[in-house]
């Protein structure tokens, strides 16, 4: 963890747009989240845009107590093609603010995609960047590109 930030990244071999409107699909979130904590994005087909707001319903883990939670998401950042993000809160903004983000980038053999753990703005930061969350985290975001580039390459 770099500070207040934390990325993975890898070489998926399917164009930025195709990968890019799976991102941007809150309803298909689950089927490429590798944290094994998200339950369901939204039910439906959802195409996201700057200021999206969409749900989540997180499974219960150690991390939270075994305690299943929801979320509401709000996309922060959004350049078709290139980047995406969205802010992660819950129990109406008192907990949570981590941003999860997305850069595209076109690369030799595919797309260059990078995902950024970003907590500089969440209410538990301290928190959440010791102990273990850092490591799951990351086991979590390779296991996220990982399942994108199952999604898209074949």
């Amino acid at each position: 963890m770099d500070g207040d930030t934390l990325s993975v990244e890898r070489i998926v071999k399917a164009p930025p747009d195709r990968i890019f409107a799976l991102l941007a699909d809150a309803g298909r979130h689950a089927a490429f989240d590798g944290s094994e904590s998200l339950n369901h994005a939204s039910r439906e087909s959802v195409p996201l845009s700057m200021g999206s707001k969409f749900g989540m319903a997180m499974k219960g883990r150690k991390e939270t107590l075994f305690v299943p939670y929801r979320t509401i998401n709000t996309v922060v950042e959004y350049e078709p093609g290139r980047r995406i993000a969205w802010q992660t809160t819950a129990i109406g903004g008192l907990l949570g603010g981590r941003i999860w983000r997305y850069e595209l980038q076109p690369a030799e053999g595919g797309t260059l995609v990078r995902e950024t753990w970003d907590v500089s703005r969440d209410k538990q930061r301290r928190m959440i960047t010791s102990g273990s969350m850092p490591e799951l985290t990351e086991k979590g975001m390779r296991a996220t590109l990982e399942r994108i580039a199952g999604l898209l390459e074949s």
